[in-house]
């Protein structure tokens, strides 16, 4: 009997890993995509990437001050407050939040500009009343911030004279 060999299976890319070698060959010129479907992505190294950009979101999100004011809201969800509203009034027996938001997002894609006007005009004073706050808070926060360094910056000796005196009172 004749040996018949398997015939070998051509690497399969996704449509993903399709667009990305494309991107690849247009930042650094002409390369076949065969010498780049080659590479094997290590795992280490995938999961390095991963745990890097895991740890720059932790350390953005604490550079947040937690008693900072809360960003006003878009125009969109202005309008999503009174939608939801008037959902829940027409539909009081549907529970499921992803409903209410898809119909929602449905229905503000299909108004017109002159509709959307009045949610765009509150969420421009929001966002106004917003700058104002901010400002104050940024205020009060470089006051209190000086005011630290101020009582820091004295020398230890001078908090010590301080110490004496008030004992000596």
């Amino acid at each position: 009997m004749h040996a018949q060999s398997s015939p070998t299976v051509p690497n399969v890319l996704t449509s993903h890993q399709i667009s990305v070698l494309e991107l690849e060959r247009e930042m650094r010129g002409p390369k076949s995509i065969a010498t780049i479907a080659q590479k094997k992505l290590n795992p280490e190294t995938t999961k390095k990437v991963k745990a890097d950009k895991s740890v720059a979101k932790k350390e953005k999100a604490s550079n947040k001050n937690p008693g900072a004011p809360k960003r006003p809201p878009s125009a969109f969800f202005v309008f999503m407050d009174e939608f939801r509203k008037d959902y829940k009034e027409n539909f009081p027996d549907n529970k499921s939040v992803a409903v209410v938001a898809k119909e929602g997002g449905v229905k503000w894609k299909a108004m017109s500009e002159s509709e959307k006007a009045p949610y765009v005009a509150k969420a421009a004073e929001k966002k106004a009343e917003y700058g104002i706050v901010l400002k104050q808070f940024n205020d009060d926060l470089n006051e209190n911030s000086k005011e630290k360094s101020a009582s820091t910056s004295k020398s230890s000796s001078d908090t010590h004279d301080e110490v004496e005196q008030e004992a000596s009172s």
